[in-house]
């Protein structure tokens, strides 16, 4: 217990590993669960039914599994469980599920939540990851994986996000915003591919050059959607990429920027 900061107040009945770290004046909840090697700077608040896994680093003044904001919230038994080796900076906020949906709020591995995003009730955040300063995602919200939303982004309720989907700084998000696609200002529109984005996942210049045609397909030739969709599905029935495009576009419920 010598990585316990005397001045912490933990609850006896919190289950800590033995390697976890907790700084000064953080408070631990009774039904906390931490794992090894997971650091909790000073200031820290962890409440609720809170599973946190091994290698995260939680900052000073960050408050998680604190009750939802959500009106509808009736005390239920909802959880907030947060995966492994994530960062979780200064004063970003993390609420637990609720009957509503599904009970739980979950976040993956190797996510940055950058200072003051808060991360609202019933969300699912996939890996790798990155929440900049001040975004906020309403409820319900789906970021799947390598997703860069920026600074002071707003990500309406039920809203998902694709992955390696880029969200300009400031964009309001009231749809879902496809895979591989860059999409900024209010309300959200797209403004093409995410080309850097894949290019640093080592996407090859053959898979970059099938999804920009497909995109043109779906977005820029004036078909309906679903004639779109179908004409696609055809001339690329190779492409992961493109197929996953495709699947998320046609199984959107709230319709999808453009």
């Amino acid at each position: 217990m010598t990585k316990i900061h005397d001045t912490a107040v933990i609850d006896p009945r919190a289950d800590l590993d033995p390697d976890v770290e907790v700084g000064p004046y953080s408070t631990i909840g009774p039904q906390v669960k931490i794992g090894k090697g997971t650091k909790i700077r000073s200031h820290v608040v962890v409440e609720g039914r809170t599973k946190i896994g091994q290698g995260n680093v939680i900052f000073s003044f960050a408050t998680v599994g604190t009750v939802p904001q959500d009106m509808k919230y009736k005390g239920e038994a909802s959880e907030l469980i947060i995966g492994n080796y994530n960062t979780i900076r200064e004063y970003a906020s993390l609420n637990p599920g609720t009957q509503g949906g599904g009970m739980v709020t979950q976040v993956g591995d190797y996510n940055l939540l950058m200072m003051y995003c808060h991360i609202a009730h019933d969300c699912n955040l996939g890996n790798r990851n990155i929440i900049a300063n001040g975004a906020t995602l309403g409820g319900h919200v789906v970021v799947e994986d390598f997703v860069i939303v920026g600074g002071l982004v707003g990500i309406h309720q039920f809203v998902r996000v694709g992955t390696s989907a880029l969200l300009g700084a400031g964009s309001m998000v009231s749809k879902d915003v496809p895979p591989f696609c860059n999409a900024t200002g209010d309300r959200a529109r797209l403004r093409g591919l995410n080309v850097e984005g894949m290019k640093r996942r080592g996407f090859d210049k053959g898979k970059i050059a099938t999804l920009k045609k497909a995109y043109r397909m779906i977005f820029q030739a004036k078909l309906k959607t679903k004639d779109a969709l179908d004409k696609v599905r055809r001339e690329f029935p190779d492409s992961d990429e493109v197929q996953k495009l495709v699947a998320f576009i046609a199984g959107s419920k709230r319709g999808t920027c453009r």
